[in-house]
């Protein structure tokens, strides 16, 4: 029995012995696939490609930006930062120097925003977020304001951003409450505030409760005219409503 217990003690030593060596194997195997970012900031994408593949290293340039200070081409800033450690294979975002601003930005107000478009990129730009807004006194598809403004200095980015005019808001009114009213003079209403009346249909009139209750007949209908009362309508009272929206009745 001793025997049995010291073979068994002995067998869990080594086990334990194995399981500790392959952690330790596994750690190490981690960790020699890490390896320390060097410093790319001032090389050239080139340079930077031949310096981080000795490391199992990428480099992606993920933006450019005017520097007075770094030359065109050169890299201005690399994340993560050198010295950082990192796994086999993995990517190194670098911002790149355009070198000084040379290029005049252009003012491409009050142009349409096609021929704006065509403008700035003729010039070498690209365009950045396009906003547009309502205003009274512009025209719908002009461009009213850019980032930067004509013939700035100092631009760090090679994007124009465009404000364009969609033209006056819509005129609107709050809807007032039809029911009861006849379709004639609501239908004149609606079309003075520049409102279009859209379906129209005709509630059927219950038959009176007297007597066996027989189904209406498609023919017994009669169709909507001026004198027509209205019993619903859609929009309902106190919605906002634009000018040139469409408003739906039924009428008995």
């Amino acid at each position: 029995m001793r025997q049995f217990f010291r073979m068994l003690l002995l067998a869990l030593v080594l086990l334990t012995v194995a399981l500790i060596s392959a952690l330790t194997a596994m750690r190490f195997a981690i960790h020699g696939r890490e390896v320390a970012i060097p410093k790319i900031v001032g090389m050239t994408p080139g340079e930077a490609e031949r310096a981080l593949g000795a490391s199992g290293l990428d480099v992606v340039v993920e933006r450019q930006f005017y520097s007075p200070d770094v030359p065109e081409g050169r890299i201005m800033s690399q994340a993560p930062l050198a010295g950082v450690k990192v796994r086999r294979g993995w990517s190194i975002r670098v911002a790149q120097s355009l070198g000084p601003q040379r290029i005049a930005i252009p003012d491409v107000t009050n142009q349409t925003e096609r021929v704006a478009e065509l403008n700035v990129r003729r010039r070498g730009l690209d365009l950045g977020p396009l906003a547009q807004v309502n205003l009274p006194d512009a025209a719908a598809d002009l461009v009213v304001s850019q980032s930067p403004p004509a013939n700035a200095n100092g631009v760090s980015v090679p994007k124009i951003s465009l404000l364009v005019s969609r033209g006056p808001e819509p005129a609107a009114f709050v809807m007032p409450n039809f029911v009861g009213q006849p379709l004639g003079s609501v239908n004149l209403a609606l079309l003075d505030a520049g409102v279009k009346v859209g379906r129209v249909s005709v509630v059927p009139v219950a038959p009176p409760v007297e007597g066996p209750i027989e189904p209406l007949k498609a023919n017994s209908v009669t169709p909507p005219g001026a004198a027509s009362m209205i019993v619903t309508q859609s929009p309902a009272a106190g919605q906002k409503v634009a000018a040139g929206s469409t408003v739906n009745f039924e009428v008995r």
